[in-house]
């Protein structure tokens, strides 16, 4: 693509999101979201982004408060915000399932609604879901995780075919374990060291945000306009098993 492209991306201030964002910065119109404001400030300055939007993705109607605040049509929706609990399904709370349900799995299925109509008027779009491996293969003691992640699946499957000759595209990325902050969760670290965790992963090694970014450039390229409603897994083969 020779063009900019304004490319909104959630749960950008950290981690894989923010690793897509600034992979992004010097090509083409970056717009970050995030709970704080101050930090998407920060970031924006530093990092030369667009814009950003300070928003609570599990509120009602954070949809539209998002896209309104932001003022521009979005060409490229990374749905990458996402809550990760480690707990047995008999412990989780009422408040903590909830939550995960309207973060991983409502809120990119309202963004993708609001931001249809505009794709649709122009005729080109990209959509990419970040899933997880936990969404293809499960995992337990994170079920809801699991499975709001494989609701993402479904929705990008059935999404690619209702857009497809709307010129849209719509993928799912699927990592497995990935260096971020998630790694270091404590919850997790209660069962589990990293070293024990590399010992899981054929290729003895975590996946990097950069991949994760690198991916996605591929996806929003015309390189890629006949992959659609694909379920890629970036994982070291996790997915094959060890």
């Amino acid at each position: 693509m020779n063009n900019k492209k304004n490319i909104l991306i959630t749960g950008s201030s950290q981690g894989i999101g923010l690793a897509i964002a600034k992979h992004f910065a010097c090509t083409h119109n970056v717009y970050i979201t995030g709970r704080y404001p101050e930090k998407l400030e920060k970031l924006c300055n530093e990092n030369n982004f667009t814009g950003y939007s300070a928003v609570d993705l599990t509120e009602d109607n954070s949809a539209d408060k998002l896209l309104n605040s932001l003022n521009a049509n979005i060409d490229v929706l990374i749905n990458n915000a996402g809550i990760y609990f480690y707990s047995p399904t008999d412990k989780m709370t009422d408040e903590d399932i909830f939550n995960s349900v309207k973060l991983n799995q409502i809120a990119p299925y309202m963004l993708i609604k609001k931001c249809i109509p505009y794709m649709k008027k122009q005729q080109w779009g990209r959509i990419i879901n970040i899933g997880s491996i936990s969404g293809v293969m499960g995992e337990a003691n994170a079920s809801v995780y699991s499975m709001t992640k494989s609701a993402l699946i479904g929705l990008t499957k059935s999404l690619a075919l209702e857009l497809a000759q709307d010129n849209i595209t719509v993928n799912i990325i699927n990592p497995g374990w990935v260096d971020t902050e998630l790694i270091d969760n404590k919850d997790l670290e209660a069962d589990f060291t990293k070293d024990e965790i590399i010992e899981t992963i054929p290729q003895r090694r975590f996946v990097t945000p950069e991949e994760i970014a690198n991916t996605c450039e591929f996806l929003i390229s015309d390189k890629s306009k006949t992959i659609t409603g694909q379920s890629i897994n970036i994982c070291a083969g996790l997915s094959l098993g060890c």
